[in-house]
């Protein structure tokens, strides 16, 4: 339709009318002349251009979700190829007098870098690697980093008397994994870990929690549930076996490292985590400061060795002094 009119007021009088006319009967085209300029104005069914805006709306959210989706592909993407952190050992020392094959001080950990350890098939405690470890002994005096004496344990106030003696580190005077001065009345396979689960009365009170087997091993207030547990040490392709004798290196409340993910606290051993005896050093070879790794096993993962053989808190023995006592009873009854 067309309609002339006479001045541009008009004209857009006209206009504002028929765009409120949205319930009024489609209008395909109206067009307005003032003089010599056309005015045009296009009109569609108000509700033809309610969806029509309704579809760009989609339109639009639709390519939004699709960008989003692609942005979120690309950072996944990105993240998978992350390298991870490694851990670097200094090939060379500083330090003369020092054997310049390894130097613990110069090992870099990354922090949480247990957290993705788990237990290898049929282990129900996963290794603990690259734990600095270092060298005690039973009646060691103190010394160097050393500021308190090994003549008591944090569960045995007589644990030089109730071993025998002095467990003599020198391998000069050494025999067998034992001191040639005596035979030890303990397991000669021991070692100190960072954590004491025994308070001055009773037990700690996170031990319950933290400590795996406390409810298995529990004997009442006074007894540690923590003493005599095996471990396993790793050096290279040898293991040894050995059992919990006393807290240290240097903390005892340490249990986010020893049942937990956590690396060991700093100190004045290199960070050290895992002690053990002269015994479990000749058998893995290790130097006065080395680095093994060690994981809790159950009993029953304990192979013989020269870890089975002496010692009145010795799995084996007293396993193997009941079978005994066991089979003089029977053989008694038989003879009977």
């Amino acid at each position: 339709m067309k309609f002339h009119v006479d001045d541009l007021e008009s004209a857009l009088t006209l206009r504002h009318y028929f765009l409120g006319a949205c319930n009024s009967p489609p209008l395909t085209r109206v067009r307005g002349l003032v003089h010599d300029e056309v005015i045009e104005t296009h009109y569609v069914f108000c509700d033809a251009l309610a969806q029509q805006q309704m579809k760009i709306r989609k339109f639009t959210h639709a390519i939004a979700v699709l960008l989003s989706s692609v942005a979120s592909l690309f950072a996944h993407g990105g993240d998978s190829k992350a390298e991870p952190a490694k851990t670097k050992f200094s090939k060379k020392s500083e330090k003369p007098g020092e054997d310049r094959l390894f130097d613990v001080s110069s090992i870099a950990f990354t922090p949480g870098q247990l957290a993705g350890d788990r237990p290898e098939p049929g282990q129900r405690y996963p290794w603990k690697k690259d734990i600095v470890t270092t060298i005690f002994w039973i009646g060691e005096k103190p010394g160097g980093n050393n500021p308190v004496p090994n003549r008591t344990s944090s569960w045995d106030k007589g644990w030089t008397k109730n071993y025998g003696g002095i467990d003599e580190p020198d391998p000069a005077h050494r025999s067998n994994y034992m001191p040639v001065s005596f035979t030890p009345r303990q397991n000669p396979f021991y070692c100190a870990l960072p954590y004491n689960d025994k308070a001055r009365e009773g037990h700690r009170p996170e031990a319950p929690r933290v400590v795996p087997w406390f409810k298995d091993a529990y004997q009442g207030p006074a007894v540690s549930t923590c003493k005599d547990r095996w471990i396993a040490i790793r050096k290279g392709n040898r293991v040894a076996y050995a059992q919990w004798e006393d807290a240290g290196p240097f903390r005892t409340d340490h249990w986010q490292y020893v049942f937990g993910n956590d690396r060991p606290k700093p100190n004045l051993n290199k960070g050290a985590g895992l002690d053990v005896s002269p015994a479990v050093r000749d058998f893995l070879g290790l130097k006065p400061t080395d680095v093994t790794d060690w994981r809790f096993v159950e009993f029953n993962e304990v192979p013989r060795g020269p870890w089975s053989t002496h010692g009145e808190n010795n799995t084996f023995v007293i396993n193997d002094r009941q079978k005994g006592k066991t089979l003089v009873e029977r053989l008694g009854t038989i003879a009977r």
